[in-house]
């Protein structure tokens, strides 16, 4: 009795770690927002980490998190590492590709509660309404992650923090102070 038991529980064991072995190694996930807001000041929310304290979804997750800005100030080579409770973490940041108005990679670094390097793209389309904005990552799932991403749902998890960061990137941008476009002519009645 014994014997059919662990052979039973064996049998379980194998035929859940070849579904495992099977699930997809790579994923993406991706969500987009459009706002009322010119490219270049969309961009700027991005492209600074200085800025992501106002519109990142994960800031705002613990107010003690230790943060650390390194390399540029913005844009390529610009780095930023934080580490903070458990549902921040720890990791860090490098903008690898700033071209300007419209696409910014970034490498993503997890450190705590688990090791992980992603790639984190962020698009900046002209709409009609002004930009679209689409928050994308890339990455490899190793084994433990592809057991995890059958009991939870990774793309709905992530993608609704990306979700509220668009929505608080969208907010930033459209309170944004506006550039001055128009021609100075010396004469204070224009």
């Amino acid at each position: 009795m014994v014997l059919r038991i662990l052979i039973g529980i064996a049998a379980v064991i194998a035929v859940f770690l070849a579904v495992v072995a099977t699930r997809p190694s790579e994923f993406h996930i991706e969500r987009s927002i459009t706002m009322a807001a010119p490219r270049d000041t969309a961009f700027a929310q991005v492209d600074d980490f200085h800025a992501w304290s106002a519109w990142s979804p994960w800031e705002k997750l613990d107010p003690t998190m230790k943060r650390t800005f390194e390399g540029s100030p913005a844009g390529r080579g610009a780095g930023y590492s934080w580490a903070g409770n458990d549902k921040v973490g720890e990791g860090r940041m490098t903008i690898q590709e700033s071209e300007k108005p419209s696409k910014i990679v970034i490498k993503l670094e997890f450190i705590k509660p688990w090791t992980a390097t992603n790639q984190a793209t962020f698009s900046f389309v002209p709409a009609a309404e002004g930009t679209k904005v689409t928050w994308a990552m890339d990455g490899q799932n190793n084994f433990m992650a592809k057991g995890v991403s059958l009991f939870m749902d990774m793309d709905k998890l992530v993608g609704s923090d990306f979700e509220k960061g668009l929505a608080s990137l969208k907010t930033a941008a459209e309170n944004a102070p506006k550039p001055n476009t128009e021609a100075k002519t010396g004469d204070p009645a224009r």
